[in-house]
């Protein structure tokens, strides 16, 4: 039995927290004092997805939705650093799009082949070594690990075609997709035969080639959710042409004409976008017609009507399969590559909740500010940047934090740590 085809998934990805720094003394016979040598621990492991081009469904995500890389370790004495956390990689297939489950925003599309790190582990925390000063000899404190990067995200697999099959079930999609490639999707004369999308690279001479791309399922209110359509629909989201199959045997009682507007307004409603798409009808089953061309004159009428190209064709006896082979491939010659789409996804600002307590501590000349908000705050600004920094700097005037350090008796010049951020106060 066949696997199920999933196009759609929606998972959690937590990159690894950092390790924690540690608080530790240099212990050796004949040296009196060798002084603090906590090593700082390990970065935490990203979340990195790679492209896998054997992969052609998302079913691999069905069960598991939950993915953690590894935590960093925690730094140990004699200066000795923390081991970094594992890095996850996540293989998805080539085409996937990676969207912030919240707000639909597309994070990354999985297109090109190369590794995109979706989530980045959290900073190990410094060792105790670094707080040694001629004033503060033995500092018996150290700083914890950030914790990683953590997203609920969707994944949306858009099939990578150059040629899209449209058309209502059973007009011969996947059957001319078997004649004009080495595809062999399951064919027979019943509705809804394809239950998922199929791809076959067609060969139209020594180093040219396309992909074309069987949507099954299509019929009126698919757009609505009628049928299999719905479904598969966003797979000729970026095919850079469209072959409309239309059968105008007559064999299943429907008008040609009435099926070729029907599939149009489908798309339309579905996408501007999609609907204003270059694309080739073919009138497909001409060798079931014994002589009688109405419904051929009408459809081409119709169709030259509105710009299209037509071709006669019947995929089972190949008639007409060749030309149009050729003239998908001269089409697409003069065509855009396939759509790509750019990210616009924002990182949502940090939740402050600056009811929540800090914990200040101070070591000499040295204080600690410690706090679940503060840890957030600090993990997402970009301190390179004068707005961000002016920006930190008034949620901590706004919240009382250098209010409570001056109460506490902070003085002008003594050092400020928060987690893995260090600055000289100044009144």
């Amino acid at each position: 039995m066949a696997s199920a085809f999933v196009d759609k998934a929606r998972i959690t990805i937590q990159a690894g927290k950092g390790g924690d720094g540690a608080v530790a003394f240099h212990r050796e016979k004949y040296v009196a004092a060798g002084g603090p040598d906590g090593g700082d621990g390990g970065r935490g492991g990203n979340i990195v997805f790679v492209v896998d081009d054997n992969m052609s469904t998302l079913m691999d995500f069905r069960y598991k939705r939950k993915y953690t890389a590894g935590h960093g370790a925690n730094g140990q004495g004699k200066r000795c650093y923390g081991r970094d956390g594992e890095t996850l990689y996540i293989k998805v297939p080539r085409g996937t799009i990676v969207r912030d489950t919240a707000t639909g925003a597309i994070m990354h599309d999985m297109s090109t082949g190369e590794n995109w790190v979706a989530a980045r582990g959290g900073r190990g925390g410094w060792g105790n070594m670094h707080f040694a000063t001629p004033t503060r000899q033995v500092p018996r404190f150290a700083k914890p690990g950030l914790p990683g990067e953590s997203h609920d995200i969707t994944l949306e697999l858009k099939l990578l075609a150059d040629v899209g099959l449209v058309g209502f079930p059973n007009v011969g999609k996947s059957t001319l997709l078997s004649v004009v490639s080495k595809a062999h999707p399951k064919i027979a004369n019943y509705h809804f035969t394809t239950l998922f999308p199929n791809l076959g690279v067609v060969y139209v001479d020594e180093g040219v080639s396309f992909v074309m791309a069987d949507i099954p399922g299509i019929i009126a209110g698919a757009s609505q959710g009628a049928g299999l359509g719905h479904d598969f629909l966003r797979h000729i989201d970026r095919c850079r042409l469209l072959v409309h199959l239309v059968d105008v045997s007559g064999s299943e009682g429907r008008d040609p004409v009435t099926d070729f507007e029907a599939i149009n307004a489908e798309l339309r409603e579905y996408s501007p976008a999609l609907a204003s798409r270059p694309q080739i009808v073919a009138a497909n089953k001409c060798d079931l017609l014994c002589g009688d061309r109405e419904n051929i004159e009408r459809l081409k009428s119709r169709v030259e009507e509105l710009g299209y190209e037509f071709f006669e064709m019947s995929a089972v006896t190949h008639e007409g399969t060749r030309e149009l082979v050729k003239e998908c491939s001269r089409r697409l010659s003069q065509l855009p590559p396939v759509l790509s789409y750019k990210a616009d996804y924002v990182p949502p600002e940090p939740v402050i909740d600056s009811a929540e307590e800090l914990l200040i501590q101070n070591f000499d000349d040295m204080w600690t500010v410690e706090g679940p908000w503060l840890q957030r705050l600090v993990a997402t600004v970009n301190f390179s940047d004068y707005e961000s920094r002016m920006y930190f700097d008034r949620v901590l005037r706004e919240a009382g934090v250098y209010q409570r350090m001056e109460e506490m008796g902070v003085k002008d010049g003594d050092t400020v740590s928060m987690y893995d951020l260090m600055f000289e106060y100044k009144d």
